[in-house]
């Protein structure tokens, strides 16, 4: 680990608990969506997925803790621009995520993102962005391993890279883009809980037993990418 890059954490970060407010939880997603615009989560994400989408034709996506659903959304309409047309499925815990306006999903399933309800090989890509740090070691390789079991032609993992100065720039960014308090929390966190390139690289090979790409992104994001043998 290098010097200046900090311990990993745990903590507790409020979104995470079952029990809270459906409001706050949608006005803390609509934080990330900007979030994603403005500090380079939707940059991060669409390099690595157009990169595993067919040149032409009809393809599929399903998106693992999907929130409001932004980041398949955007894709959807990047590929549609390229030739592509992509059906997009969004997989999340809470129910009034999926049900919430405006609807930018083909569908959504309200389900645990460790027994995905999609058969073997059934969808192109499965993605999750920004969500493997809430899980510890064990289920984190079991959520990327159900991803693995899902996908057909790659899994892609986009995630946030730990650093001092990441968790600084988000806390400050904060402030002027107006984001809430309890985003502003989460948001600090999440950095303190997130991943360097190696540990990134090492769950997501050991849970699917391939040769994974992982790659720095801008803003301070990592991608880590499977291709699946029979893509």
């Amino acid at each position: 680990m290098r010097p200046f890059t900090p311990a990993r954490r745990r903590g507790v970060e409020y979104l995470d608990e079952p029990t809270v407010n459906p409001e706050l939880r949608a006005r803390s997603q609509r934080d990330l969506v900007r979030s994603n615009t403005l500090l380079g989560g939707w940059h991060a994400f669409a390099r690595a997925a157009l990169d595993a989408l067919p040149p032409a034709g009809h393809a599929t996506l399903l998106d693992i803790g999907t929130g409001l659903g932004d980041l398949p959304w955007r894709l959807a309409r990047t590929a549609r621009a390229r030739g592509v047309r992509l059906t997009t499925f969004g997989c999340d815990i809470a129910p009034s995520l999926l049900t919430a306006p405006p609807r930018r999903l083909d569908a959504g399933v309200c389900a645990s993102a460790l027994a995905l309800p999609f058969r073997t090989g059934s969808v192109d890509l499965v993605t999750c962005s920004q969500l493997l740090h809430h899980f510890q070691a064990d289920d984190a390789r079991r959520l990327v391993g159900e991803m693995r079991r899902v996908a057909r032609r790659a899994v892609i993992v986009s995630d946030l890279r730990r650093s001092w100065m990441a968790m600084a720039g988000f806390w400050m960014a904060s402030f002027p883009l107006g984001f809430h308090p309890v985003t502003r929390h989460d948001g600090t966190l999440s950095v303190l809980r997130g991943f360097t390139a190696v540990e990134l690289r090492d769950i997501v090979s050991q849970a699917t037993g391939l040769p994974v790409v992982v790659r720095r992104r801008a803003m301070f994001r990592l991608t880590a990418v499977v291709r699946c043998p029979s893509a």
